[in-house]
């Protein structure tokens, strides 16, 4: 899928979408280890970002989008609309990230 055509809104412009599949998502439940929690925690005392965390967050992401995207790809879609990600804790230091949307097939308008 080409992932220009996924977006957080509900169409493209030139397009039409001849086909709704339904929601797809990929999700991910990551966990902390100790090792980058020592890490982190030497960073919170000099302040700014935390590195590790953010690297974490962004490959967890980058992950569920990617799951998403393989979803829609085995249903026939070549296009999502309304993607959204979501993220919450199960459990201290456990985290879901979800990354979900609606799996539409679009062409181009003549």
């Amino acid at each position: 899928m080409d992932k220009s055509f996924i977006t957080t809104a509900f169409d493209f412009e030139g397009c039409r979408i001849t086909k709704n599949l339904g929601i797809v998502r990929g999700i991910i439940v990551r966990s902390r280890n100790i090792f980058a929690n020592i890490g982190a925690g030497f960073q919170t005392l000099v302040g700014g970002d935390i590195t590790l965390y953010t690297e974490l967050c962004e490959k967890t992401r980058a992950d569920a989008f990617e799951q998403m995207v393989q979803h829609a790809e085995e249903i026939g879609a070549n296009a999502i609309i309304g993607m959204r990600y979501d993220a919450n804790e199960v459990t201290a230091g456990v985290t879901e990230v979800l990354a979900y949307g609606t799996a539409v097939v679009i062409e181009r308008n003549s």
